[in-house]
């Protein structure tokens, strides 16, 4: 039997799973065996002398760490982040989540290989690495780890997909670690990935090269090529890597508790702001389709919350009040940093949202379409749109100038005397808004440094059945007398991110 024990001196393991974005905030607790195996490859190279390195030994050791998948001893941990606005492009910020494992400061983690037996050459470098370790995971992931020569505690994670203890009945939650994959069947894969690369049509000599460079031939070499090669080569997951099924209970990563939170977010706001995290992020063209599909999550959050039949009317848009000038919810997109794509999502509810309502919204974690496309979503902030003005979201803030950053489309049908402009100013006066002082038509706007025209943008809602005026959609700008607040959406389809205006200079 092996086992090491770990230690985090600062109480914190920062560690971002593979393929996962750092904003997602999730965190890779337990420590993958694969993320120790890289970090004994950096501390030989870093630490042991050249003229002190036996290679042979080196990967002797590492084969048989790899040679099966260990089993942990796990202490509880709490599931925390700290939230930082850093600077962006220009005067804008941008909001960084740091996510980590909260764990006691003389708790160990224990990794156990059960069946393995190190020769006395192996133990003696797995000794000396493991003195060298200054952190596992992130640099701020302080940690210190040792060999421990006998262990008889009990693991609580273990590799296997069954979920439920015979004997107990207690039932524990999934997850995936990568594990490295054998020595000997290295070779074998790396001839049939190389093989299968020259047989791939239209593939060009540099993306070859590139794929070539993160399979050298020694085996090692290959578990220490860069992430950022990897990436570069086009690689979703470590080629080495192999991704083992394990079971742990739930308890072991518990979000932390946070009861005042809990107590306000009763309280009414008009205005949630979320983070949008995924790869490829959708492009502002697709706003009405991210509005629909942001709408779809919450009324399948709100129905948990509140019932089949008790989905607060603000959020499900029915059941409203005669005349309530559009008091329930917008579903918004929201490109904060101007390069095209949809970055944030805005949830804004003239008629104010509290309770459990609320609570639905906030609860909010993931987009998915019929494509099989996913995003993670996060919750940043809510409060009053003047509040959230100030966390950068270029949707919100007062402006007597707005220039539309999606098509407005027309809501009613078009007649000689009630056109665009006709249909602006009725819109505006139905919502307690001023009529601008001047319309104007813009023949394109530009997105990420590109001339986009209304046809280049989706402009169709997928419900079936909805008449829809205005097919075409054009883009504006309005000037008022006096200055108008943000978020301002107007015409067919606005409540999902058509005829979105933007405040001047923003």
């Amino acid at each position: 039997m092996l086992a090491i024990a770990f230690n985090f001196p600062a109480g914190r393991y920062h560690a971002t799973p593979w393929g996962r974005h750092v904003n997602e905030a999730d965190v890779e607790w337990p420590p993958s065996p694969w993320r120790l195996v890289r970090a004994l490859i950096a501390i030989w190279h870093r630490k042991v002398p050249p003229e002190e390195r036996d290679p042979e030994t080196l990967e002797r050791l590492l084969a048989a760490l790899a040679s099966e998948a260990p089993h942990y001893r796990v202490p509880t941990a709490v599931h925390a982040h700290t939230r930082h606005y850093m600077p962006a492009k220009g005067d804008k910020k941008t909001l960084i989540f740091d996510a980590f494992a909260r764990v006691g400061k003389d708790e160990d983690l224990v990794m156990v290989w059960p069946e393995l037996t190190l020769e006395a050459e192996q133990e003696a470098l797995l000794d000396r690495l493991l003195a060298g370790l200054g952190f596992l995971g992130r640099a701020e992931s302080w940690a210190d780890a040792r060999r421990l020569p006998e262990w008889s505690g009990a693991c609580n994670c273990v590799p296997g997909d069954s979920l439920v203890d015979t004997e107990t009945g207690e039932v524990s939650e999934p997850l995936s670690l990568q594990v490295p994959m054998p020595a000997d069947e290295y070779a074998g894969f790396r001839q049939a990935q190389l093989e299968g690369m020259e047989k791939r049509a239209g593939l060009k000599p540099r993306d070859k090269r590139a794929i070539h460079a993160t399979l050298p031939e020694g085996w090692v070499d290959a578990l220490a090529v860069e992430t950022s090669q990897l990436h570069g080569a086009g690689w979703s997951s470590p080629p080495l890597a192999r991704a083992v099924a394990y079971s742990r209970p739930p308890e072991l990563l518990r979000p932390m508790a946070q009861p005042s939170r809990r107590r306000r977010s009763a309280e009414p706001v008009t205005t949630l702001r979320f983070g949008l995290y995924g790869r490829p992020l959708p492009l502002i063209e697709d706003a009405v389709r991210m509005g629909e599909l942001l709408r779809v999550a919450a009324m399948g959050r709100a129905k948990k919350y509140c019932g089949e039949t008790n989905v607060p009317a603000v959020i499900s848009g029915h059941r409203m009040p005669a005349g309530n000038r559009h008091q329930h919810a917008f579903w918004l997109p929201e490109d904060a940093d101007s390069d095209g794509r949809i970055d944030h999502l805005l949830v804004h509810v003239p008629g104010k949202i509290d309770g459990q309502g609320r609570r639905a919204v906030e609860s909010l974690n993931r987009l998915w379409n019929r494509e099989g496309q996913e995003w993670t979503i996060m919750f940043e902030n809510s409060g009053t749109a003047d509040e959230l003005a100030e966390s950068g979201s270029p949707l919100l803030g007062e402006s007597s100038t707005f220039e539309t950053l999606t098509p407005y489309l027309m809501p009613w049908h078009s007649k000689p005397t009630f056109g665009v402009e006709e249909q602006i100013r009725r819109e505006c006066r139905e919502r307690g808004l001023p009529e601008p002082e001047q319309v104007e038509w813009l023949q394109d706007i530009e997105v990420a440094g590109k001339k986009r025209r209304p046809v280049d943008f989706h402009r169709f809602r997928s419900k079936r059945g909805l008449v829809q005026p205005d097919k075409q959609g054009r883009f504006v700008r309005l000037t008022f007398p006096d200055p108008v607040p943000g978020p301002l959406s107007l015409g067919f389809g606005c409540h999902y991110g058509l005829g979105l205006f933007l405040p001047a200079g923003k």
